[in-house]
């Protein structure tokens, strides 16, 4: 028995509420069984552990754990190591704070708010007091404030700077958790898990959009559990989703088109989550060069949309894809599958795409996306020879990125330079004035970054 007290598995598992062996056992297979489906081997999803293994952990007697139980310990509790994990949870903590280094801040230093932020708290305190004043742990008031905060979230997001939008998705997330981590009835309960699953969904993103891709997929996994728990198929599909495009940006179009197929067995009450996962696999077919299957992709999510109802389970924003969005995903598709007739599809999607975007109010507008599609504007008039065209397009991006920049539209201006200096008229003077704009840009971006790269 180590003496400087219960590992930090035993104090976790004591939280949960899974100190009973064949209560940890379920977790545990079932963990096995996710992660097998989400990363492979399928040899995994037969994992289990014995009840001595189990009670070695709580004790602190085993350090490292084999391969296999190290993977499923560190799906079940995201972010903790296993060392760390059947470390004494004192020295674990100190080990592995919860707070990175780089946002760590002196007693004496604070976040520089503007006066948005300062409404915004004010109005989170009065709202914490509130919840207080509830006889219960969870109440309906509490409910309702959570909802009311995370419909502002995701509906502001397409539009503000993903990293202070990051603290303030995980400060409620936390939240969330306390809340959980509290005793209410089981209809609240449900609905915490939903809000919770939603939350770690928007960090999902947020991650993403930061180039954190292993950090968005570890997010994705915790809100997909909990859109589990929530037994809610709109929150499942969304997050099944998220895991296929960040497949296909990290050059796995194979496990964009599975991830999105696993999330097509999940039937929401309504919405456009499966318009997205068909436009999604559309993309990763025309990564892979099945032009028959990205076709085929893009019918059927034309079919959906029109079969689609009014109303959504999910709370909007961020979280739908609108008639704007599928447009640009399917002018990506074309410019994968090349050819004149392709591109020209590309460019005329791609057009309307940036229309519908621009037409939104400067405050609703959906920055990276309506950026992105701007993007395949510009490749489809650089493959038909019309520079003046793409450089429209590209200046308008780089205005944009600089206020609200997502590593994504930094991947894209990229691979646009360097088709731009293999390209036939890349000696006229326009295409060497982009290409200065660009490289001023990137040197720009990469002054500012702190010490580490991208926060």
């Amino acid at each position: 028995m180590d003496q400087l007290g219960p590992t930090l598995f035993q104090t976790l598992i004591n939280q949960r509420g899974w100190q009973d062996y064949q209560v940890f056992k379920r977790r545990y297979e079932q963990a096995a069984k996710q992660l097998a489906e989400l990363e492979g081997p399928h040899s995994i999803a037969t994992a289990t552990i014995e009840k001595r293994q189990f009670f070695r952990y709580a004790h602190g007697e085993v350090r490292t754990p084999q391969t296999v139980a190290r993977r499923v310990l560190e799906f079940m509790f995201p972010g903790i190591p296993a060392a760390c994990l059947l470390a004494p949870a004192q020295t674990a903590q100190e080990a592995s704070p919860s707070v990175p280094e780089t946002e760590r801040r002196s007693p004496g230093e604070s976040f520089e708010y503007g006066l948005e932020d300062v409404v915004t708290a004010a109005a989170n305190e009065s709202a914490r007091f509130a919840a207080r004043a509830e006889s219960s742990n969870v109440g309906p008031h509490t409910l309702e404030q959570l909802e009311a905060d995370i419909r502002r979230i995701v509906d502001s997001y397409p539009n503000r700077p993903v990293g202070p939008l990051f603290r303030e998705v995980r400060a409620l997330r936390d939240h969330a958790f306390e809340l959980l981590e509290g005793r209410q009835p089981p209809q609240y309960t449900r609905d915490l898990y939903l809000g919770a699953g939603i939350l770690c969904g928007v960090l999902a993103n947020a991650s993403f959009d930061l180039g954190r891709y292993d950090a968005a997929e570890t997010q994705a996994r915790t809100a997909f559990l909990f859109g589990e728990l929530a037994g809610h198929n709109g929150l499942r599909t969304w997050v099944r989703g998220l895991q296929a495009l960040i497949s296909y940006w990290d050059g796995r179009p194979g496990d964009a088109v599975r991830l999105a197929e696993s999330g097509s067995a999940f039937t929401p009450e309504s919405g456009t989550a499966h318009i997205r996962l068909e436009s999604i696999k559309a993309r990763a077919y025309g990564q892979l060069g099945r032009p028959g299957d990205a076709l085929a992709a893009l019918t059927a999510a034309d079919h959906l949309r029109d079969r689609l109802t009014d109303g959504d389970e999910l709370p909007g924003g961020m979280m739908a894809f609108p008639v704007e969005k599928q447009l640009f995903y399917a002018s990506s598709t074309h410019l994968w599958l090349a050819g004149p007739q392709h591109l020209g599809d590309a460019e005329a999607r791609a057009e309307e795409a940036v229309e519908m975007f621009q037409a939104a109010p400067p405050e609703r507008q959906r920055l990276g996306e309506m950026s992105l599609a701007r993007m395949d504007l510009a490749m489809a008039r650089l493959g038909r020879g019309d520079l003046d065209g793409a450089a429209a397009q590209i200046h308008t991006v780089l205005a944009t990125n600089a206020r609200r920049p997502t590593e994504s539209v930094d991947r894209r201006i990229g691979h646009f330079s360097r088709q731009l200096a293999a390209h036939p008229g890349a000696g006229a003077p326009i295409a060497i004035g982009l290409r200065e704009s660009i490289i001023a840009q990137q040197e720009r971006t990469i002054a500012e970054l702190p010490p580490g790269g991208r926060p």
